[in-house]
């Protein structure tokens, strides 16, 4: 599903005695795992991501998702290849003068769906996410842990292959984030491979899946799923 094969990365500005941002980076996914990483600020988790979704190239290395070898792909396959990869950040990026149901129809909307087609997803999508009932309602009139839920219903519209949570629960308050976590891993069974990073030790321990540590830009640790104590919630 994912891999990565020696992957390097340095930006430009730094010189080469700088750490690159990814040194030499080695790394499988199968499809449907649910893969968690961590590591500090700056440690290389969000290029790793956007290796993933071709928003940065590597300088050495290969990526290749879903049997597709980036070095091969053309910038007008680029389109298609992001529709089957959903992306949700921390900051949930919602329209604001955009209900619900529009905010969750916008990828429809860009992908090229019909009226019909969106009129028939959208609310099954607000159904899985746990916003049914909520469709007319504006991002102001949500909770942060509704409108990360708008997000997450927007990214799997279009029933993507992977999806990326990059600190999805950054800024949730605790009962708020568990339910995201919840969300996260009820997608994962219904086959989306799931790629999660997070600061939060105790949502890593209570999931108990595959953990990769980053850093300096290397991979330093790859625990397996159920090697890490359950956390207690």
């Amino acid at each position: 599903m994912i891999i990565l094969d020696q992957v390097t990365k340095q930006y430009k500005g730094t010189g080469k005695s700088e750490q690159p941002a990814l040194d030499r980076v080695s790394l499988h996914i199968k499809p449907k795992e649910f893969v968690v990483l961590v590591g500090v600020s700056g440690a290389g988790k969000s290029t790793l991501l956007k290796m993933v979704t071709h928003e940065e190239r590597p300088d050495a290395g290969r990526v290749i998702v879903g049997g597709i070898n980036y070095s091969d792909l053309r910038a007008k396959h680029i389109p298609h290849l992001r529709r089957r990869i959903g992306v949700v950040f921390q900051d949930f990026k919602l329209l604001p003068d955009r209900t619900v149901f529009e905010n969750a129809a916008f990828a429809l909307e860009i992908a090229g769906h019909t009226p019909k087609e969106i009129k028939d997803l959208v609310p099954k999508v607000l159904d899985l996410v746990g916003l049914s009932g909520k469709e007319k309602h504006f991002p102001h009139e949500l909770s942060g842990g509704e409108k990360q839920r708008v997000a997450i219903a927007r990214s799997v519209a279009r029933q993507p292959r992977i999806l990326i949570a990059d600190e999805p629960t950054g800024n949730l308050d605790d009962m708020h984030s568990w339910g995201i976590v919840e969300l996260l891993q009820k997608i994962n069974r219904f086959g989306t491979t799931v790629l999660l990073t997070t600061h939060n030790m105790a949502i890593v321990e209570y999931l108990n899946e595959r953990t990769i540590t980053i850093d300096g830009g290397k991979i330093v640790a790859d625990v397996p799923k159920g090697r890490h104590r359950r956390a207690h919630r």
